[in-house]
């Protein structure tokens, strides 16, 4: 592979980690991120179920970042 992809790969990948962390460990903070970002372009948004919101959530970042491990695993090996 070129040594340019490998390294966007890299940086993509460190990115969602920290991203699926940030989902995993914020729910509440993320939800909150979204909704004011829909307020700004004039729509409302609110969770029909917080508690399900919360997980779905937490299954998001999960699931970024075993897709981000994967990819730095893919990359090394």
């Amino acid at each position: 592979m070129n040594l340019c992809l490998i390294l966007v790969l890299i940086s993509i990948s460190v990115i969602s980690i920290l991203i699926g962390l940030f989902l995993f460990l914020n729910p509440h903070f993320s939800i909150e991120i979204q909704r004011r970002f829909y307020e700004k372009i004039n729509w409302r948004i609110e969770p029909v179920s917080l508690s399900k919101e919360i997980r779905n959530t937490k299954i998001m970042g999960i699931f970024l970042l075993i897709m981000a491990l994967l990819t730095l695993i893919k990359i090394f090996l």
